[in-house]
């Protein structure tokens, strides 16, 4: 097939600027999730696959979140691929810290800045211009392509992802998925931890400041509790042996903390507890009837969500002041590192002229795992972020358009795979 990869190059390396300029407007359009609205930014999506003649569906569940779903069909049967991609994105909460504005969409230096261009509008991209160029191909092709981007992913994917496979699974399932979520360039993605979110509340009767007597203090209830907490971060991962030994290897550990920061690496395997949302208290002179708080707690693969939860459940009940409520998340979750697509991409990564990536899971989530919990392979490839939620959110153009040439080629080889060369 090699006339075809040829051709696909031939068509990216001619559409550098357009795609380029595509996601610059795309980033432009604002999609902050909360609050949600990514109408102006599907805007921009349907408006390209328009352009290109493809037949496109919005499916929105919630109208001001439409989901862009578009398929065809090769000449004859054969393997599904799906692209997976979000459209929504991180809020802006301090724009004046931004040393350019963040819904500029700005190049300089190889860059492009804005927020959302990293998580993930440069991966969505990637997919979505890697689907056109396989449409055009689709009548020398085998079996299917389907194109997912989706508008809920920031915010738990419940109206994106989720909802397309609860409603759509024939459509949407297929045998694999690759997604460009910022894994960065230098690894390939194959599962991610845990999640396990919930509320804590903690009511007192409360008095005035210098009467203690009376009361307890909601405050200092909570901040014991989350003291207790974090002595969930002591647990250790039960890691497969084939996972254990590659977040291992020295090798592995360098790309890791190159891609994401000293320290990463540890984090691979580590159970963490972060308190990211606490309101308490109604004035200094008085002592707290009040204090609710949010508790995000990511596990690694090889500890059981469930056995956390009924830890946290435990601490919490200690206190009789306190409750939890919204507790919400999902397992750790992964696929075979030694699948066949992982190999595809692999060779892949080289043949652009980038090292062999490294084969990690990833700390944040993704809409991958939704596939993963269906029994479809889901693998991760985008580009190298950095600030990804911070001020100056960018990426490098060069991984961008790399990001493009992997998808591609990995689809079309996944499709062709056993065909005659």
């Amino acid at each position: 097939m090699s006339e075809l990869r040829s051709q696909l190059l031939q068509w990216i390396a001619a559409d550098e600027e357009r795609m380029v300029g595509f996601l610059a407007d795309f980033v432009r359009a604002r999609s902050p999730n909360p609050p949600g609205d990514t109408r102006e930014a599907v805007g921009v999506v349907t408006r390209l696959l328009a352009s290109e003649g493809l037949a496109h569906e919005l499916v929105a569940p919630q109208p001001q979140m439409p989901n862009v779903v578009a398929e065809f069909a090769g000449a004859r049967p054969g393997r599904h691929v799906v692209f997976n991609g979000h459209i929504d994105v991180f809020p802006v909460n301090n724009e004046a810290a931004w040393e350019r504005a963040p819904w500029s969409g700005e190049v300089e230096g190889g860059r492009m800045y804005g927020r959302g261009v990293a998580d993930m509008k440069a991966g969505t991209t990637a997919s979505i211009f890697a689907y056109i160029y396989l449409s055009r191909l689709r009548d020398r092709l085998p079996g299917r392509v389907t194109l997912t981007a989706v508008s809920d992913e920031e915010t738990g994917g419940t109206w994106g992802s989720r909802f397309l496979l609860d409603t759509m699974p024939e459509r949407v399932l297929g045998d694999c998925v690759i997604n460009g979520e910022p894994g960065g360039v230098g690894t390939i993605r194959f599962g991610e931890k845990g999640i396990l979110q919930f509320k804590v509340a903690v009511r007192t009767r409360g008095a005035h400041g210098p009467y203690p007597n009376l009361s307890k203090s909601a405050i200092r209830i909570a901040g014991d509790i989350m003291r207790d907490l974090d002595a969930l971060t002591a647990w250790k991962p039960d890691l497969p042996a084939a996972i254990a030994g590659r977040l291992a290897a020295p090798a592995t550990r360098a790309v890791i903390e190159s891609t994401m920061g000293a320290g990463t690496a540890e984090l691979m395997t580590a159970l963490t507890v972060n308190i990211g949302v606490v309101h308490g208290g109604t004035k200094v002179n008085m002592i707290a009837a009040d204090c609710d708080f949010e508790v995000d707690i990511r596990m690694p693969i090889g500890i059981d969500r469930g056995a956390v939860l009924a830890e946290a459940e435990r601490i919490v009940g200690r206190y009789p002041e306190a409750t939890m409520s919204d507790i919400v998340g999902t397992p750790s979750n992964y696929c075979d590192p030694e699948h066949e697509m992982v190999a595809i991409m692999r060779r892949n990564v080289a043949a652009v002229g980038r090292p062999d990536p490294a084969l990690i899971p990833s700390l944040g989530g993704s809409d991958g795992r939704m596939w993963r919990e269906r029994g479809v392979p889901a693998y991760i490839y985008g580009p190298t972020p950095a600030n990804i939620s911070a001020p100056n959110e960018s990426i490098a153009i060069a991984d961008f358009l790399d990001v493009v040439r992997v998808h591609a080629l990995s689809a079309l080889d996944y499709l062709t795979a056993g065909e005659p060369a």
